[in-house]
């Protein structure tokens, strides 16, 4: 038999031939799949990536429930106008804290994946009370309470002891420390800044919000962004190549 006659029953028999469709996407499937239970991690771990402190994580729960995500993406593709745009193309790394991630499936604003140290405080401060007076074509609501609301930071510790079940590497320390860390992150020239940055490397202690008497949502919220895109090293993984 010839190989053109072989081929003839695939194609004269359509029930052969879907038989030989799924048997070719599951050869398929399983190539891809098997080898990643091989795999302890399939996340690449990168230098710089911590997970976030109490008051960056209490910022990133407001970011939630306000529902940021809606309009905001946090994954730039490494295509080229958005790399031009925004900076570096997103690293799974930089997410592997997140429960759950903020990828985001929409932009009517920018994509927030490097707004870290993008704009001062008082810049975002000016764009939470109005967001026209900074960005006049933006369709943004004011978010103007957050700076007048103090922020509940009492459970916070529980929050921490479930993201630490979820495999978020808190310690016992930093979960015992939660109310001082707040507390020193949210205050400029705070004397317990020295051992927040121990437990969390190069995090940022100012107040955020303009008003030291208080420690507001606004602070909590202005610390999750300025963290954003701040971690990595990027000239560690300029790749050009890989940018369509």
């Amino acid at each position: 038999m010839s190989l053109w006659q072989k081929h003839a029953v695939f194609e004269k028999n359509s029930i052969v031939l879907v038989i030989g469709i799924l048997i070719v996407i599951a050869i398929g499937g399983l190539v891809e799949i098997v080898p990643l239970f091989y795999l302890k991690n399939t996340i690449e771990k990168v230098d710089g990536v911590r997970p976030y402190t109490p008051l960056e994580l209490a910022g990133r729960n407001i970011y939630v429930r306000e529902g940021c995500y809606l309009c905001h993406s946090q994954m730039i593709r490494p295509l080229r106008d958005e790399v031009e745009r925004y900076g570096h193309y997103s690293l799974a790394a930089e997410s592997m804290y997140d429960k759950p991630f903020q990828w985001g499936s929409k932009r009517t604003g920018p994509d927030l994946a490097r707004v870290g140290a993008k704009y001062s405080d008082d810049w975002h401060r000016d764009h939470m009370r109005q967001p026209t007076s900074v960005v006049p074509g933006s369709v943004m609501p004011s978010y103007s309470w957050l700076e007048q609301t103090d922020l509940d930071y009492k459970h916070l510790a529980q929050d921490l002891k479930v993201q630490a079940l979820l495999g978020i590497p808190y310690s016992a320390d930093m979960i015992a420390n939660v109310a001082a860390d707040v507390e020193a992150q949210a205050t400029t020239d705070s004397p317990g800044a020295a051992d927040l940055v121990k437990r969390y490397p190069k995090a940022q202690a100012r107040d955020f919000d303009g008003n030291p008497a208080r420690i507001t949502e606004a602070d909590a919220l202005i610390a999750y962004l300025q963290l954003l895109g701040t971690q990595v090293d990027f000239k560690l993984y300029d790749d050009k190549a890989n940018i369509r």
